[in-house]
């Protein structure tokens, strides 16, 4: 193992975790053939094979999972090293690494711009995922901090709660409904749902509210993107819940309206999040006092009318 090299282990890693030579050669801005050589040296260095191949699909063997294991522990080191040497010097400088629910994409890159400009020597890494994305990123320890909506079940979490996440009842502008008052919960009964795909943090919280009230719905859509639900409504499909987040931005509301439905909007919660006992880095810890501070001006953006 002395032979081996950090460089290996980085491409190791990547291979390991994308269970595919061609993308971690993509993600690396390697060749394949590089990839293929870089893993057959540290497979010799190690003496033992660190991957199955049956089939098309590669799998780790439990040299190569121990292996994986010592990497990340390796490259975790570096980083913590790379950071406190950085804030001994008097800087505030290297690297973030946030994975966020899909929701959050819509209020996060608008917090990270002007961190980035207060703090301009560090670099982030930024990953969007649904709710079973974070939880295997969560499992391999790859982020620094993430951001979602719901807690990830059966895991040891350090969780804090940042900002309201309200999910509304969204329909188009020529809907029937559009511009009524205290619409009775019982009423959606009767409309076509546009729903987010099994899983999701919003269809769960939404579910909840209508088992507690006995309303059964009509699911027409099962849609993984906000996006598309919402021109699904636009274009008279049903109607559906979402996060108001997802309204904020200038146009995101055209053809659409938000029904004022009995018990909605449904107040959910963001929570930043990180695995139970990890030291966080500087870098992060910076970036998590910032978020807490910055979090009022986004509440205050939500609330206002739309």
């Amino acid at each position: 193992m002395q032979q081996a090299t950090l460089h290996q282990l980085k491409v190791f890693e990547a291979v390991a975790r994308h269970n595919s030579f061609t993308r971690a050669a993509e993600e690396l801005f390697l060749t394949q053939p590089t990839v293929s050589m870089q893993v057959k040296q540290l497979t010799r260095a190690v003496g033992l094979p660190l991957f199955d191949q049956i089939g098309k699909r590669l799998y780790l063997t439990e040299a190569g999972q121990r292996l994986l294991v010592s990497s990340r522990e390796i490259f975790d080191k570096l980083d913590q090293l790379e950071m406190t040497v950085a804030d001994l010097k008097g800087l505030r400088q290297g690297r973030l690494r946030l994975a966020v629910i899909t929701t959050a994409k819509y209020f996060v890159p608008r917090l990270l711009g002007p961190f980035c400009q207060k703090y301009p020597g560090i670099d982030i890494s930024l990953q969007v995922t649904n709710h079973l994305g974070i939880t295997e990123r969560l499992n391999d320890n790859l982020d620094d901090l993430y951001i979602v909506s719901q807690l990830p079940e059966g895991l040891l979490l350090s969780s804090h709660p940042v900002l309201k996440n309200p999910l509304v009842v969204i329909a188009s502008v020529k809907h029937p409904l559009a511009g009524q008052k205290n619409i009775p919960i019982t009423s959606l009964m009767h409309e076509p749902f546009i729903m987010r795909e099994p899983g999701s943090g919003t269809r769960r919280s939404v579910q909840e509210v209508f088992d507690r009230h006995k309303i059964i719905v009509k699911v027409r859509l099962e849609l993984g993107s906000n996006e598309a639900i919402k021109q699904a409504i636009r274009g008279g499909l049903g109607i559906s819940v979402l996060s108001r987040h997802t309204l904020v931005l200038q146009g995101a509301l055209e053809g659409l309206t938000v029904l004022d439905v009995q018990e909605f909007p449904i107040e959910n919660q963001w929570y930043m999040i990180y695995p139970q006992g990890k030291q966080l880095s500087i870098v992060a810890q910076t970036f998590f006092e910032y978020l807490l501070q910055e979090a009022t001006i986004i509440a205050e953006q939500i609330n206002a009318p739309l």
